[in-house]
């Protein structure tokens, strides 16, 4: 179980990481235009499915209250 939340932990951390890294990706890549969309979109795409892995692996984290 221990090794289970460590593993958890470890992949909310670089997930998280990777989450900011697209934000600064994002930001260059829109900073002048004209920019490519479809190179944003497909960002911003990768980060709102990293936002939705990074609140599910945060749900797992909390304890069951039920159990």
């Amino acid at each position: 179980m221990l090794q289970d939340t460590e593993e958890l932990h470890r992949k909310l951390a670089e997930l998280t990481q990777e989450h900011r890294e697209l934000d600064e990706a994002i930001a260059q890549v829109t900073q002048e235009p004209p920019y490519d969309q479809l190179k944003a979109s497909r960002l911003k795409k990768r980060k709102l499915l990293l936002k939705d892995m990074i609140a599910r692996l945060n749900s797992q984290l909390i304890p069951d209250l039920n159990a």
